[in-house]
């Protein structure tokens, strides 16, 4: 029996997804039904159904989904449901899609942060799947999506059944995106994402550059890794045992230790500019999803992202200053009161260094 898949967004992550699953169903529809996905306006609509959806960079892919603004002539009983708006809108999202569902579906959440969490305190464990996406793309005009790095998907529960079917059926659609891992400890692994997304997303919304070019800056490197550090922190508290990011990056290893605050292991602080440089070189075009939405005057995610960690730090009696001062400096972006510059990412380590040893 063929999968019947809605997808919600047609944004980076959303368009990319589409693109691929509606060419997979192109190649193998016995399996695959066209996808059908949920886009917020009408203005994408005409021109999908005119010459496609097409996605290049990392990856090529191009495709016809079925896109609508209304469920409202759409037939229910999906099976997959997946879920690629903006975390704002995640659990809103989830809600109204719900009665689409069929008895034995499953909603899966592919955004940054906790949010499989937010979406199972409303509709159940059961029901959500978690994908935690290692790769970045960005909409470079309506119906062409640029993937801006190569990777795969994590997939998991949060009561870490790997053996269901219904997660099988999804790595199998996935992994005509990229490499599928499937995990008993999706926790750790979306800490771990939480980590590196609330370092790079909201210094790109502060710095106003892609990747590559700001993780050249040396200072653009140490709030990274101060504000990796304070997930770590956080994290422990929580009991998460921390997974590594795409099988290699360490986040325990890479949170800043007293002496290398302090320039007494210099050597080991530059071991750890040396992988955010790294990073920064493969995932040189990734452009933050929460600027975008900024300039597109739509809420960005820092609530989600730095928020979540300044939230759960203060549950655990944790301080969490550098992480409190980026949600703060976001939402100044955000409301126009302060540009996204260098300058401005500049100014943060200037103003942390009069508190704490930076």
């Amino acid at each position: 029996m063929s999968l019947r898949v809605l997808v919600v967004g047609c944004g980076g992550i959303g368009g990319v997804v589409s693109a691929h699953l509606a060419a997979l169903h192109r190649l193998d529809a016995s399996s695959l039904e066209p996808p059908v996905v949920l886009v917020r306006g009408t203005e994408l609509i005409p021109v999908v159904e005119r010459q496609g959806l097409r996605v290049t960079g990392t990856s090529e892919a191009h495709g016809t989904p079925r896109l609508v603004s209304s469920l409202d002539k759409v037939a229910r009983g999906f099976d997959l449901i997946l879920l690629a708006t903006q975390p704002p809108h995640v659990e809103a999202a989830a809600v109204s899609v719900a009665p689409w569902l069929s008895s034995d579906g499953a909603l899966v959440c592919f955004q940054n942060g906790l949010c499989e969490e937010r979406v199972a305190s409303r509709l159940g464990e059961r029901r959500v799947f978690g994908a935690v996406v290692s790769w970045g793309a960005s909409v470079r005009e309506p119906g062409l999506v640029e993937r801006t790095s190569a990777g795969g998907f994590t997939l998991g529960t949060l009561d870490g059944r790997i053996e269901d079917p219904r997660l099988q059926r999804l790595g199998s659609i996935l992994s005509c995106i990229g490499p599928v891992e499937v995990t008993a400890n999706l926790r750790g692994a979306r800490w771990s994402k939480l980590a590196i997304n609330a370092a790079i997303s909201s210094l790109g919304t502060l710095g106003g550059d892609r990747l590559g070019p700001l993780m050249r800056h040396a200072f653009i490197r140490r709030l990274a890794l101060e504000i990796m550090s304070e997930v770590v922190s956080v994290a422990n508290a929580e009991g998460v045992k921390l997974e590594k990011v795409s099988g290699t990056l360490d986040l325990p290893w890479l949170a800043l230790t007293d002496a290398e605050r302090t320039g007494r292991s210099p050597a080991t602080l530059m071991a750890k500019h040396g992988v955010l440089l790294a990073v920064g070189t493969r995932y040189r075009k990734l452009r933050s999803s929460m600027l975008h939405a900024i300039e597109r005057g739509r809420e960005p995610a820092v609530d989600y992202l730095n928020g979540e960690v300044v939230t759960r730090g203060t549950h655990h009696g944790l301080a969490t200053p550098v992480n409190a001062a980026v949600q703060r400096l976001v939402h100044s972006v955000a409301r126009g009161e302060t540009a996204s510059s260098l300058s401005t990412a500049r100014s943060l380590l200037g103003s942390l260094k009069a508190t704490r040893p930076i």
